[in-house]
């Protein structure tokens, strides 16, 4: 009884504060006619009635139905930590390919700087991208899809030629790889939990944020696979 006694106290102290605070400051710092307040950064002449803030995520707790489905996520993020760096990677090399083709007119030029880029590329990761097992080919290939909106397929096609993406795409099969995988956490739940254990990396500092190229919310995805959780696999 006592404690609750001091809390309102303090309550009601905090409240007269905080008015006494609002009427000062009303005073220094008058609204303008449509009672907006305005700031300024430090360098900048530009006046700002709101300041763009980074989402933030508050990330629930992670379930899982049994251990075996743990299991299961915990190879999934250890896979998806693996292969994300060269997904963003590729997203920002064909950002500045994109970008340096503009510069360049003539069709024959382009086409040879774009195979130079694409040599540079086969030079510097092939090696390292053999060593990825299958599961970890078919995780890169979605996730170079979210960062760039483009299969690798089409990426192939479009940087070499369709006879050779083609070839690409059935010697990936062999291996149960499609090179023509798209990412789909909207309707596809271990998509949604690639997603899950991307957003929680970024926020823990564990990978450098690079956003989707892809129109979905994170937020909606994960209430949405709350109300429909997935059927269990056996």
């Amino acid at each position: 009884m006592f404690r609750n006694g001091i809390l309102l106290v303090f309550l009601m102290f905090q409240g007269f504060v905080h008015s006494q605070k609002a009427e000062k400051d009303s005073l220094l710092y008058p609204r303008d006619s449509v009672e907006d307040y305005y700031v300024r950064f430090e360098g900048d002449s530009i006046l700002l009635s709101s300041i763009e803030l980074d989402e933030v995520y508050l990330f629930g707790k992670l379930k899982f139905a049994d251990k075996k489905e743990r299991l299961r996520y915990l190879i999934l993020r250890r896979k998806t930590l693996k292969v994300y760096p060269y997904a963003k990677l590729a997203a920002e090399r064909l950002v500045e390919l994109n970008d340096s083709l503009q510069h360049i007119k003539k069709k024959r030029h382009q086409k040879k700087y774009t195979k130079k880029v694409q040599k540079y590329i086969e030079e510097e990761f092939s090696a390292e991208l053999k060593k990825l097992t299958r599961t970890e080919g078919q995780i890169l290939v979605k996730l170079i899809h979210r960062q760039t909106g483009t299969t690798a397929f089409d990426l192939i096609k479009e940087l070499r030629s369709g006879w050779r993406a083609f070839w690409y795409n059935t010697t990936a099969s062999m291996f149960k790889i499609s090179l023509k995988e798209e990412f789909l956490p909207e309707t596809v739940h271990e998509d949604y939990l690639i997603e899950d254990i991307l957003q929680r990396a970024f926020a823990a500092n564990k990978l450098e944020r690079q956003k989707s190229v892809l129109d979905y919310d994170y937020a909606q995805l994960t209430n949405k696979w709350k109300s429909t959780p997935p059927q269990p696999k056996d």
